[in-house]
């Protein structure tokens, strides 16, 4: 028996409501609409002072600015961007990331604004879990679990999600 398309559409909230609850696809800040999607970190080699971490920041009625982050893995966490420029790596650390209204930044591997988690504990491992606190200029603070994935494997789930 064929389903009907309103059968579909009355289970997508429920299945996406789910998703959210258990902090899998999103995590909601507030009541101004702020979403923060895919927080994840790339795995390190085993004795690397420094990794990454990434997060989808969507904001939504109000600009949002991203001012710091902190994370028990690592003794301090910089938000940074990195670009090529004559075939050359630059790295520099930024004091914010401003996101304006309505507007998502899309953090990824590979190039662009990213967590640095600079002075790790331990290796990052796939599978791993960890926490990380996102400082806002005109909200609360948020924690979210990220989780160490390989690179191409969140960008994949990330365009899965429509995102």
């Amino acid at each position: 028996m064929p389903r009907s398309p309103s059968l579909r559409l009355s289970v997508l909230p429920l299945l996406v409501s789910c998703l959210v609850a258990s902090g899998a696809l999103a995590r909601e800040a507030g009541d101004t609409g702020l979403r923060l999607l895919h927080p994840f970190a790339t795995p390190t080699p085993p004795g690397a002072p420094n990794g990454a971490a990434y997060i989808d920041i969507t904001a939504g009625e109000e600009d949002v600015s991203l001012v710091g982050a902190s994370s028990s893995v690592s003794e301090v966490v910089e938000i940074h961007d990195m670009s090529m420029e004559d075939g050359v790596m630059r790295m520099r650390r930024l004091e914010r990331l401003d996101v304006a209204a309505g507007e998502t930044l899309m953090m990824r591997p590979g190039g662009g604004e990213h967590l640095m988690l600079i002075g790790l504990e331990q290796s990052l491992q796939v599978g791993d879990r960890f926490p990380i606190t996102l400082e806002f200029a005109e909200r609360d603070s948020v924690t979210l679990e990220v989780q160490v994935r390989e690179a191409g494997e969140e960008g994949q789930a990330a365009g899965q999600h429509g995102h």
